[in-house]
């Protein structure tokens, strides 16, 4: 139906995504350090990789974003070596395009967030599947074949800060891509893990469309099975 849909209120959406962008509260990413050491027990390598998420905006620091709630959590349990790749704007042909500038190194995990601006761009879904695969294949002939867990995308159509139509258009296109994506990573054998978090307040950053702190330590640990069950279990041999 929003197929149907989108082009004949395109002059009506476009106005209000022009009216939003204007009026939105712009929030930075946090700082903090992208990289780190530390934790006990076996090692774990982590590329995490994504959006304005990943880059954990919403957060005042790095350290209550998600990379940094990751490495809170997982560090009674892996000694983590982790970095943090990730932009505001990151969409899946972008994600691509700087991912191919990575130096090749092992990572043991790479966690994948993306497919909120892929929604809000408008970008052809086959493109953004053709884009998926070719992550997939680039991550793993750069870091030596990594897990690659891959988030679903947040449920736009509930997001408080959206106008109708737009809210609805997008919601709808959200949930097509998450299907293909969700099939995709299935056929590939990549865990594919849906945004599951609900829509409340207190889980929501001040611009109404970032994850809050407390969003980000949820997060953080309900991706702690995920990294624990498809990582390594054995300390490296000498």
């Amino acid at each position: 139906m929003d197929r149907l849909l989108a082009p004949l209120l395109s002059p009506l959406l476009i106005a209000q995504a022009l009216r939003l962008r204007a009026r939105a509260l712009r929030l930075p990413e946090p700082p903090g350090p992208r990289r780190g050491t530390g934790g006990n027990g076996p090692s774990l390598r982590l590329l995490i990789l994504g959006d304005s998420s990943a880059a954990g905006v919403g957060a005042a620091h790095q350290d209550e974003a998600l990379s940094g709630q990751i490495a809170a959590t997982l560090a009674p349990h892996r000694r983590l070596d982790w970095r943090l790749e990730a932009r505001t704007g990151a969409t899946s042909r972008s994600t691509l395009a700087r991912l191919e500038t990575l130096p090749h190194q092992r990572y043991d995990a790479v966690l994948l967030i993306l497919g909120v601006n892929d929604v809000t761009s408008f970008a052809p879904l086959q493109r953004i599947l053709a884009d998926r695969d070719r992550i997939a294949r680039t991550v793993a002939e750069r870091f030596m074949s990594p897990r690659l867990i891959i988030t679903g995308i947040p449920p736009l159509g509930q997001f408080p800060l959206l106008p109708d139509p737009l809210r609805w258009i997008l919601g709808h296109r959200a949930t097509r891509l998450e299907r293909m994506l969700a099939a995709q990573a299935e056929s590939a054998g990549h865990p594919y893990l849906p945004f599951t978090m609900p829509m409340q307040r207190e889980l929501m950053a001040e611009d109404g469309f970032h994850p809050s702190p407390l969003a980000y330590m949820h997060w953080a640990t309900a991706l702690l099975p995920h990294l624990l069950d498809h990582c390594p279990t054995e300390p490296e041999p000498s």
